[in-house]
């Protein structure tokens, strides 16, 4: 498995264009609500897009703060902004090098944003995962996922010369260990058989 058999993402094109490191969790945390109440679509659009802004200001060298990136962001997208207003700050964004219509062509939808999450993450609400089956199903995307990312790290790093080169084989396994047996099972087989069956703390 490697990075190419992923689906295309603006999203994920973006961040990298970006160098926006993290992004990509902090989106899927507070759209599952993961540390905390939910964001909506929505808003993480927004906030993505903001990010984006900042990043293109400050790659011009510009030094502003976090509440002008959010001015900024608002004048360039707002409804209820005049054509005026929007133009003077395109032209003083553009005077500090952004180029703001390629930054502008750069900003996703909230339809972009929950593509990359369920399809490009493989993402779930929680509501949406409720039975063991759904849940082991996560846990093996999830595994792969993890070892198409560790594989293509070390090919990467091999190509630039920072890993020594050998024929590397990559394993993700996922073990639990009941604790009143010391079964060991793979994770996805543990729920899918519903638990331990040794009867440990069983009296009767």
């Amino acid at each position: 498995m490697s990075e190419s058999s992923r689906p295309n993402s603006k999203v994920a094109r973006v961040i990298e264009q970006y160098d926006l490191g993290g992004m990509g969790e902090q989106l899927e945390v507070a759209w599952t609500g993961e540390r905390g109440e939910r964001t909506s679509l929505r808003d993480l659009a927004d906030e993505f897009n903001r990010a984006v802004l900042g990043a293109a200001i400050r790659q011009s060298d510009g030094a502003v703060p976090e509440t002008d990136v959010q001015s900024a962001y608002q004048t360039l997208t707002g409804d209820d902004v005049s054509s005026a207003d929007r133009m003077r700050k395109q032209r003083d964004l553009e005077a500090m090098g952004v180029d703001v219509d390629a930054v502008q062509s750069d900003f996703v939808t909230h339809q972009a944003i929950h593509t990359y999450l369920t399809e490009y993450r493989e993402a779930e609400l929680p509501e949406q995962s409720g039975d063991p089956e759904k849940k082991a199903e996560t846990l093996e995307r999830l595994r792969g996922r993890t070892a198409a990312v560790t594989e293509s790290t070390v090919d990467a790093l091999v190509a630039s010369g920072d890993l020594v080169e050998r024929d590397y084989d990559v394993i993700v396994d996922v073990r639990v260990i009941c604790g009143e047996c010391g079964t060991d099972y793979a994770a996805s087989e543990l729920l899918r058989e519903g638990g331990c069956d040794c009867g440990g703390g069983d009296n009767t």
